[in-house]
């Protein structure tokens, strides 16, 4: 069948959750049997997230392929369960970047090149182009921004052209709106809605569901005038209200029937879906009480986003042990020479996340060897495997100097540092080792317990390596190297043969954690923060 193409549009406020609207519509369809692939394409103009701040645009999520992505395809990927690829971001600056290649390479025939056609035509085949290369039969494709946000005219544009190219009856255009609650009058206002929708007809395109963000359920003459004004039947204005979790937005679209509507709209058969599991999940999300509390130590905490699908990671794995996971968030550079006694009174875990540069670092170090010394579970992802590693040295092998050559390339012991082939002269864009690597897991070792598997595949983000001068020294002082790449060449894991639970990784396992089919990992961190915490008789096993 020709496959069907699903725009999802934003207006009046950015932040309303089109990626979450976008991500439990995808769930829908493949509940229903329907092959599913989702993307976002994105206005700003850097080729892609891989060098902004983590401060003003929160995690820099990694694909199997290798692509550096917007946060919302983790939400993709944990909603439907695919592995998603390099046609599932599109930035303003990669399209350009890529027309303005082709036109020094003269593949347009010194055409002028504008943005009509050239510079839609790319946009366009990159739609194509995603539903081709996962075979798909729903392609959901979220746009970026805020409908008369000027940047996102190209995008606009474009997905009008497709509608057109692939034939409207293949199309369903959706559009995320705030419905305000006016705290005075008592009373919503639709009027917000109305004009976004007409601002997105001035672009060719008219919206076949309005999905209207609300904290309340919204009052049905709100609703019909939503329908009136915006020229949608009254069953395609969909209420999309705050909820505990997130994970429960999929049933509260289902029974609004939206997947329904959507395959009705496109002509394809309304097939009854299987959400047993899911259903039994949200069940298990509300039924966990548990509590286990867990420091994240990180430098971009003041924007908790940053750290999104570490702290998805942590939820998902208190789902199967049963446990109400509560993150405390808590910025390494404020605890540098801190009574770290104090700051870790109430903490049962520890995981330290990835990250760039050098500030902060020093709080790290502590908080890792804090961690060594006290019998508190620790989870090291990338960088905090490297400071574990870094602690581990300075304390136990007597390395004062011990550090990574990120931080200080005159250390005579850079336990972390370039791998062979690599040099300080790198630029900082993609020169990174990205994407899905194996790793030979080491028989009878902690990892080997977790995953209960000899080789793994891991998705990486990282530009320096763990220094193999230093791995007998380890081994033989207690700290075990349990993962490495196939041809042993580069340490992935380390793991202390004295701790309960001290391990780091130099992949991301959060990018590969489902709601319902949490990582291993993170299983081991809150099975192990919940023994901290209770005595061995109270002691809650994971499921």
């Amino acid at each position: 069948m020709d496959t069907k193409y699903i725009f999802v549009t934003g207006g009046v406020v950015s932040g309303l959750g089109k990626g979450i609207s976008a991500a439990s519509l995808g769930r829908l369809l493949k509940a229903r049997g329907y092959k599913v692939t989702s993307q976002k394409l994105d206005p700003y103009i850097n080729v892609d997230p891989g060098t902004m701040s983590p401060f003003q645009h929160g995690e820099v999520f990694v694909t199997d392929d290798g692509l550096e992505a917007d946060l919302d395809l983790g939400h993709y990927e944990r909603f439907i369960d695919e592995n998603l690829h390099s046609y599932s971001n599109l930035t303003t600056g990669k399209v350009y970047w890529n027309v303005l290649n082709k036109e020094r390479d003269g593949k347009y025939l010194g055409q002028t090149v504008q943005v009509i056609p050239h510079i839609t035509d790319e946009i366009k085949n990159f739609i194509i182009q995603a539903g081709r290369h996962a075979k798909a039969d729903f392609v959901i494709t979220e746009i970026g921004g805020t409908t008369g946000d000027i940047e996102s005219q190209p995008f606009l544009e474009s997905i009008r052209q497709v509608a057109l190219d692939v034939g409207r009856q293949n199309c369903v255009f959706i559009h995320v709106t705030y419905i305000p609650y006016i705290s005075g009058s008592k009373e919503y206002k639709s009027k917000p809605t109305q004009h976004s929708v007409k601002e997105l007809r001035s672009y060719g395109i008219t919206p076949d569901i309005i999905i209207a963000r609300c904290d309340e359920k919204i009052p049905q003459s709100v609703t019909d005038k939503i329908s009136l004004f915006c020229n949608v039947p009254k069953e395609c204005v969909i209420e999309n209200t705050t909820l505990d979790s997130l994970y429960e937005v999929p049933l509260m679209l289902e029974g609004q029937n939206l997947a329904d509507i959507i395959c009705q709209k496109v002509g394809l058969e309304v097939r009854q879906p299987d959400l047993e599991d899911w259903k039994a999940m949200v069940q298990t999300i509300k039924a966990a009480k548990e509590p286990v509390h867990i420091a994240l130590v990180g430098k971009y905490v003041a924007l908790h986003d940053a750290y999104l699908s570490v702290s998805e990671a942590l939820y998902h794995a208190g789902f199967k042990c049963g446990a109400d996971v509560k993150i405390e968030w808590i910025d390494s550079e404020k605890i540098e020479g801190q009574n770290l006694d104090e700051v870790f009174k109430d903490i049962d875990g520890i995981i330290l996340p990835g990250g760039f540069g050098d500030r902060g670092i020093e709080g790290m170090i502590d908080v890792a060897w804090y961690a060594y010394q006290n019998n508190i579970p620790y989870l090291g992802i990338c960088l905090g495997m490297q400071i574990m590693a870094i602690a581990f040295a300075r304390h136990v092998l007597g390395l004062s100097d011990a550090n990574s050559y990120e931080f200080d390339p005159l250390s005579k012991n850079t336990i972390i540092d370039f791998m062979e082939d690599q040099n300080s002269e790198m630029r900082k864009g993609g020169t990174m080792r990205l994407g899905s690597y194996p790793c030979a897991v080491r028989p009878e070792s902690l990892l080997n317990r977790l995953y209960k598997q000899e080789i793994i595949d891991e998705r990486h983000r990282h530009r320096f390596e763990f220094n193999n001068y230093y791995r007998s020294d380890f081994e033989h002082n207690g700290m075990l190297i349990s993962g490495t790449s196939p041809d042993k060449q580069l340490v992935e894991a380390i793991e202390s043969i004295n701790h309960p639970f001290y391990i780091g990784v130099q992949f991301h396992p959060e990018f590969k954690s489902r709601p319902n089919r949490a990582h291993p990992l993170f299983v081991g961190l809150i099975e192990a923060s919940l023994k901290n915490r209770n005595d061995e008789k109270s002691f809650i096993h994971c499921k």
